[in-house]
């Protein structure tokens, strides 16, 4: 019964210290469409550590959970900017941004105007 016991207390402390390696934060992206959310998020899991991550089309926010040990925020926006998605810290760089699809062009006010 004590060993019972003992391996109970240890799985609790266990299952504790696991859910403080989570950090949840978020990041304005922009983007405009469902491929842009599409290649916003896959830019962002791929990062080692990123646990979960969601953006809304509506917001421009990215919805991150990730383990802070492993990464950062701040990686996460590079990331993401150089799969062509600016954040308010890094800029897309040209040929990133060039090679997203033409209704992905979230800099041309024309494509925007097109998707609201």
């Amino acid at each position: 019964m004590r060993k019972l016991m003992t391996l109970g207390v240890l799985f609790m402390v266990m299952s504790l210290s696991a859910q403080d390696k989570n950090a949840k934060g978020s990041l304005d992206v922009d983007g405009v469409c469902g491929m842009c959310k599409a290649r916003i998020e896959k830019a962002a899991i791929k990062i080692t550590g990123v646990k979960s991550v969601k953006w809304s089309i509506d917001t421009h926010e990215l919805n991150v959970i990730y383990d802070p040990r492993k990464t950062s925020l701040d990686s996460v926006a590079k990331y993401v900017s150089l799969a062509g998605h600016d954040t308010k810290k890094y800029t897309a760089p040209d040929q990133a941004y060039n090679a997203v699809n033409p209704c992905c062009k979230y800099r041309d006010q024309e494509v925007v105007k097109a998707h609201q």
